[in-house]
């Protein structure tokens, strides 16, 4: 039998123990990160997540063993590849993702790197002087020139395409010109919680789109609602009003008075009356008198005076009114 080292079975049964008594479990990737800065990014996960790295064999025993204990966990080896690492933590995968994401910082390319984006330059000044550093930037594919004492790019160039590897004269010009192309950082392949893998693909959501999603269905849910008069204690209010504006409506629009409404019907009749004056060219005085600005008042006569009093002395009859307002709507 093959002697393990020691300090093989230890690292493996550190791994066992974390993984099993996490709620959940990941495997973050941790390619292209300087050692400077994974202790930093650790340093600032401490108390959050606990990240553990070793040789790709001891972290895929380990997860074997784990999985014997807390099924599912099998389901994480094949993503144990290249320069990765174990992640332990007790909160929940999409937390995770979102920290891990928080370590990601912009970095230079290094000559081979492939560019995640198009690396390009923008047409303007340079903080350089004229000297030997226009030939590299000139090298590197860069339009520049002299221009009233410094050197300038004269057009936008895309320098890398997105996909293909950084040319060695590229990425030294890119550092000098203070762009910073790379996203470094930890990048959570896949998390396990509860028997279930998430991918990358589903922990990559916005932090707020679940929670816009409920507010969307809330809010379909509640026009449904009221569009099929369903009463529950969100949508009573909303149904009386809406059950009172239909009712006035359909109580002006039948000519039925009550104290709600006789105030439209009377601004009806009225407009009614009017059009229907202009129509048949009516010439009565009080007609014209609202149409045109009335002439400057003349005296009252007597007999005028007497049958003004007469009109007051003889008040309508309620019946009357109702009848000539109602008759409006014949």
């Amino acid at each position: 039998m093959a002697h393990v080292a020691k300090w093989k079975m230890e690292k493996v049964q550190e791994l066992v123990d974390l993984m099993v008594h996490s709620h959940a479990v990941g495997i973050v990737d941790l390619h292209g990160i300087p050692a400077a800065q994974m202790i930093s990014m650790r340093a600032g996960l401490r108390g959050k997540a606990n990240v553990s790295m070793t040789r790709n064999t001891l972290m895929d025993l380990a997860i074997t063993e784990a999985a014997k204990q807390r099924p599912g966990l099998e389901k994480l080896r094949p993503l144990v590849d290249g320069q990765c690492a174990i992640v332990t933590t007790d909160i929940n995968p999409f937390k995770l993702f979102r920290q891990m994401e928080s370590t990601k910082t912009p970095a230079p390319a290094k000559a081979g790197d492939i560019a995640p984006m198009d690396i390009a330059v923008k047409a303007g000044d340079t903080p350089f002087k004229p000297g030997p550093i226009i030939g590299e930037l000139q090298k590197a594919g860069i339009p520049a020139a002299i221009d009233s004492g410094k050197i300038i790019i004269k057009k936008d160039k895309v320098l890398v395409p997105q996909g293909e590897p950084v040319p060695d004269e590229v990425a030294k010009v890119l550092v000098k010109l203070e762009i910073l192309p790379m996203i470094v950082g930890m990048d959570l392949r896949a998390a396990f919680e509860d028997g279930v893998l998430y991918g990358k693909d589903v922990l990559d959501v916005p932090v707020d789109h679940y929670t816009n999603l409920m507010g969307q269905a809330a809010r379909n849910a509640l026009g449904l609602s009221l569009s099929i008069a369903y009463v529950t204690p969100q949508t009573v209010m909303p149904l009386l009003s809406k059950a009172y504006r239909q009712a006035l409506a359909l109580s002006v629009a039948g000519a039925f008075p009550t104290k709600d409404n006789v105030g439209s019907l009377l601004a009806k009749a009225d407009a009614h009356m009017m059009a229907l004056a202009s129509v048949i060219g009516l010439e009565d005085e009080r007609i014209r008198n609202r149409t045109v600005a009335a002439p400057a008042a003349e005296p009252v006569s007597e007999p005028k005076a007497e049958e003004a009093k007469k009109d007051e002395e003889e008040p309508v009859s309620e019946e009357e009114a109702a009848a000539g307002l109602s008759s409006l709507f014949d």
